[in-house]
């Protein structure tokens, strides 16, 4: 029965998110800018040539590197003019956002005493080409291939070059910490402007914002073109953002803006202006916040339809938070219109928000907050076809959710009863289909860890032969460059294995985060579907003013449940609101089974603890449901936040109900199965915290009285951080 509620705040948590969900690009859209990559070639033999002149029709130049590589900002439709001294002008017609290979006549000089470097570089060149093929496809196959290309003799370009790509398979694949590992080995290698503006900005995604702020810093605009000095201040406005710095973040956002400006940068001015918008709706500026939206509406819809649809729905977002439903409903069908246009040429996955699935959705939502529940009805019903159709299971749940509450509120009841058993037959194919990705999310953990480790083996191995080469060359002649040399080797392998001690740390967290995603999800389904049987019982008895009342309560009780989900610690002040909430939804139901009373230590300042979200709940539902619902008097629930220390607090709940022992004898096989189930969810909660936090919660269970009705009593230590 935990699958139910662990499904509901799965799918609310934002950071399930891993590289097992394989990823459909959206095709590029014409007048869309996008950075084309390119190698020039001799046909044949692959033997690159450098300082070939490379020019976008649009003004914007390049020449390729000592390995034919070059890399330019174009869009489809664009020319590319291929010049050197030595063949004559090619010219290319920019098609799709695929890497290009541009193959020349060969020349005998060219070829001449370079036969084993070019083979060596066409190898390279062939792998690095794959590795980018397969990368928004198949990581491990996109990963190898950069081993692959690892594997010979290679230049610190090309080792620069080969994990600069890397560090892009890893972002694109959200491993942002192994992303960041592989740029600063780029920049190691060769230092480039690219290499560490996506540092920066993989420092941001893995949450490092200090850093990602230090990094781009670092950058000297001198070396960075104007895009990338956009590009630089659009990402220390993000960081800024993200550490509710909101004033540095608008400065910077404004820079950029001017920069994006001064030198045409269109979807730079259109992306800033939209961040700058969201900038001023942090800070509560809602009017500035609005002009600027309005100025990415407009710019947006100049470039093309699928930024314009982006920007629609960002702002129709901003209108559902300032309660503008009527604006928020007519962007959200403007961008249905447009999202059927686009998914004629391209497919867009359910993981976009431009799915007309979430559209419907949310126009069905915003009508309901309006109180037009016929309304919303036809999209939500909408939505729910959509989402069928594309297997998109999230929103097909949460649609059904909504338009069964719509539908009890117009008063069809018992079709709206109807859709709560869809809903739960949704949840039950969803919760299969999470343990299912979560599988897949470890063993591609894993695949990928095998990968990489065959690169960190590869470099290793590479730099102790270069090493042995050269002190064998070396060995009669400089004696001293011996002894250095093999410290250089030793302090390698030490780095090596300290990269390595550190992943596997990384590992652990993550797998420690997962497991606690997992048990805080698990609030015991029981009292959610008895709250709404309660609900179906008050509306059948016409008692619809309690069934309401019943109803808000238990919605604010979910609504924080799931707002604290994705916290290891929340502030005791929350946990205290939370209980107070749940105990008297429980105390609504069993008023005449007991009565309850919550007291805090006048001496004790709850907002400086912190405590493990719904850690008391449990303990609380045991005291109701197997202690005080089978007294035969009224019993009593005392719940007491007590000082035990200057940085210790005791947490003490106690009944009088009929105690643990004399539980167990009345409770069914399956009982006592569901009650283990969540005690030991409780205990591993606790021993997981502690091992990440050091021994913050201590948790004790003991009887309360010596009548026959012992009770309960638990306290649970919390220290000060």
């Amino acid at each position: 029965m935990y699958k139910y509620i662990f499904i509901v705040l799965f799918c609310f948590a934002a950071s399930l998110s891993y590289g097992q969900n394989k990823k459909e690009a959206v095709v590029p859209v014409e007048d869309e800018i996008f950075t084309i990559r390119g190698s020039v070639y001799i046909q044949g033999s692959r033997i690159p040539i450098e300082q070939v002149d490379i020019e976008v029709n649009n003004g914007t130049y390049t020449t390729t590197n000592k390995d034919g590589k070059f890399v330019i900002k174009a869009k489809i439709g664009d020319q590319l003019t291929v010049m050197h001294k030595d063949f004559e002008t090619i010219f290319h017609t920019i098609e799709s956002g695929e890497r290009i290979i541009i193959e020349v006549t060969s020349e005998d000089s060219w070829s001449s005493g370079r036969t084993k470097t070019a083979n060596i570089t066409k190898r390279f060149n062939q792998m690095i080409d794959s590795a980018d093929a397969y990368l928004k496809k198949d990581a491990e196959k996109s990963i190898k291939f950069v081993g692959d290309a690892l594997n010979v003799n290679v230049s610190p370009s090309q080792s620069a070059e080969a994990h600069e790509l890397l560090g892009d398979i890893y972002m694109y694949w959200k491993q942002y910490d192994l992303a960041i590992s592989a740029y600063k080995i780029s920049i190691q290698n060769t230092e480039t402007s690219s290499a560490k503006l996506k540092l920066a900005k993989a420092y941001e995604y893995n949450g490092d914002l200090k850093e990602s702020i230090s990094t781009y810093g670092n950058l000297n605009e001198k070396d960075l073109s104007n895009y990338q000095k956009a590009v630089l201040y659009e990402g220390v406005g993000d960081a800024n953002l993200k550490l509710k710095n909101i004033p540095k973040a608008i400065t910077s956002y404004e820079e950029g803006l001017k920069i994006a400006k001064r030198h045409l940068i269109a979807p730079k001015v259109t992306d800033l202006n939209s961040k700058i918008a969201q900038a001023y709706n942090v800070k509560g500026d809602k009017i500035k916040a609005r002009g600027f939206f309005d100025n990415s509406l407009d710019l947006a819809a100049k470039e093309n339809k699928k930024r314009s649809v982006e920007e629609k729905i960002k702002v129709a977002e901003f209108n559902s938070e300032n309660q503008d439903y009527e604006s928020e409903i007519e962007l959200r069908k403007q961008a249905l219109e447009d999202i059927e246009d686009i998914e004629k040429d391209s497919i867009i996955p359910n993981e976009s928000p431009l799915t007309s699935q979430k559209q419907n959705y949310k126009i069905g939502n915003a009508l309901i907050l309006q109180n037009r529940n016929d309304d919303a009805i036809p999209f939500l019903e909408e939505s729910r076809k959509e989402a069928d159709k594309k297997g998109d299971l999230v929103v097909g749940k949460d649609a059904t959710r909504k338009l069964s509450e719509a539908l009890i509120k117009k008063g069809d009841t018992e079709e709206g009863l109807a859709m709560i058993e869809n809903y739960e037959n949704i949840v039950d194919e969803l919760y299969a289909k999470k343990e299912q990705e979560i599988s897949q999310a470890a063993r591609f953990s894993r695949n990928l860890a095998i990968q990489q480790n065959r690169i960190t083996a590869l470099e290793s191995d590479r730099a102790l032969s270069r090493s042995t080469y050269e002190l064998t060359q070396e060995k009669n002649k400089r004696q001293q460059l011996i002894i250095y040399s093999l410290i250089g080797g030793l302090v390698l392998l030490l780095i090596t294995g300290f990269m390595m001690y550190k992943y596997i740390k990384q590992q652990r967290l993550a797998n420690n985060l997962l497991a606690l995603k997992s048990l805080r999800s698990q609030m015991n389904p029981h009292f959610i579907f008895n709250a709404l049987n309660s609900v179906n019982s008050f509306i059948a008895t016409n008692d619809e003013r309690t069934a309401n009342k019943y109803l808000s309560d238990f919605s604010h009780l979910m609504r924080s449940v799931l707002e604290n989900s994705e916290e290891d610690f929340i502030p005791l002040k929350k946990e205290i609101e939370l209980l107070d909430l749940y105990t008297k939804l429980e105390h609504f139901r069993f008023q005449d089974k007991f009565d309850y009373s919550i007291k805090v230590d006048e001496s004790i300042d709850v907002d400086e603890f912190q405590i493990p979200p719904m850690l008391l709940q449990p303990y609380i539902e045991n005291a109701v449901w197997h202690g005080l619902r089978y007294k035969t008097e009224k019993g009593h629930l005392n719940i007491e936040i007590l000082p035990k220390s200057k940085d210790e607090i005791a947490i003490v709940i106690t009944d009088d109900g009929i105690g643990r022992e004399r539980s167990k004898a009345l409770k069914t096989a399956n009982q006592k199965k569901q009650n283990s189930k969540g005690m030991n969810n409780i205990k591993k909660r606790v021993a997981i915290l502690n091992e990440m936090y050091k021994d913050k919660v201590d948790v004790t269970i003991e009887d309360f009285q010596d009548l026959t009705d012992v009770g309960t009593k638990v306290v649970v230590t919390l220290k000060k951080d």
